[in-house]
């Protein structure tokens, strides 16, 4: 049977959260530059039933009864979840068996739709997203569906705020020479007090993206648009940067992660099915191994590969950058 649940995780933004993905693999209405995930394979603004909510819920029981200590129930993974048509029922549906709050990772590119809104508007907290406050650029960092403007998804987030009484933290994420501009952080800083989110959640690039064109901007970046929009309630995404940071670190997961990459290159898909861990998971372990120069990726065609490094680097040598 296909798992639609996964985890728990510990997340740095959610705690301890049961994961639920209610989409087929990359399918999206963005193809994001800089997705984690790979590019999208079926770009699409339809909404469908993609799979039985009786099954997902069941799995969800399932996992409830495993585990006694999960802070949120969160609605991700590697598509758009409110492309799914049964997202209002799965959410009321778990309503009903927990107490737990329940979270949506959402792209928040169809919030302009009436319906969309009053289904996710169940849960205890939405986390949208907002890359760009122009099409042009929202084009080009979000490689969007056509059906797509960035006017309207910015009026559906206005409205969701208006109506949905739980907390909204917005995710928007900076690339350099992209969306950094101080045009487009003008736009962006309108927006966003329009929306007027509970949280916003700066972020960058620090994971293989789906494309090699983009490139993370540098924390003094993120530092000086937190410190020019002090009005407003901004927070930067730090990614983790050592194993005492990981909650539950597994030296066993560490070295078994470490082991496979070396045997041949591999995929964050790969080691999900051979580990049996999700990828929000192993992405901690392998941001470390990176960060120590042990693994670094590739991008080879549409897939981002692990490999160890030939060459173990020298004491206080530079890293090496993969996408050089």
């Amino acid at each position: 049977m296909i798992k639609y649940v996964f985890g728990p995780v510990a997340s740095r933004r959610l705690g301890i959260s049961l994961g639920v993905d209610i989409i087929p693999y990359k399918t999206c209405n963005l193809d994001c530059l800089y997705c984690e995930c790979g590019k999208t394979t079926d770009l699409t603004c339809t909404r469908q039933r993609f799979m039985e909510p009786r099954i997902i819920l069941e799995q969800i029981k399932e996992a409830l009864s495993q585990e006694s200590h999960i802070e949120y129930i969160t609605f991700s993974g590697s598509g758009e979840p409110t492309l799914n048509l049964d997202i209002g029922r799965i959410i009321s549906g778990i309503k009903e068996m927990t107490s737990i709050p329940i979270a949506v990772i959402t792209n928040g590119t169809l919030l302009h739709l009436k319906e969309v809104r009053e289904e996710i508007s169940q849960a205890d907290l939405v986390l949208p997203s907002l890359d760009a406050a122009s099409d042009d650029i929202f084009s080009r960092i979000n490689k969007s569906h056509p059906d797509l403007k960035i006017e309207s998804i910015i009026e559906g987030l206005i409205q969701f705020r208006e109506m949905f009484q739980g907390k909204i933290w917005l995710e928007i994420f900076i690339a350099k020479n992209i969306n950094d501009t101080d045009d487009e952080i003008a736009k962006l800083y309108e927006a966003a007090k329009k929306i007027n989110p509970d949280k916003i959640q700066l972020n960058s690039l620090d994971r293989p993206p789906a494309y090699d064109d983009i490139h993370p901007a540098d924390m003094k970046t993120l530092e000086k648009i937190m410190n020019d929009w002090n009005d407003l309630p901004v927070e930067i995404i730090k990614r983790i940067q050592k194993r005492n940071e990981i909650s539950s670190f597994s030296k066993n997961l560490e070295n078994n992660i470490l082991n496979t990459i070396k045997r041949r290159p591999i995929t964050v898909e790969d080691l999900e099915v051979m580990t049996g861990k999700n990828k929000q998971e192993l992405f901690k372990y392998i941001d470390v191994l990176e960060k120590e120069q042990k693994v670094l990726h590739k991008i080879v065609e549409d897939k981002i590969y692990y490999t160890p490094f030939s060459v173990p680097p020298k004491k206080n040598e530079p890293g090496t950058s993969s996408t050089n």
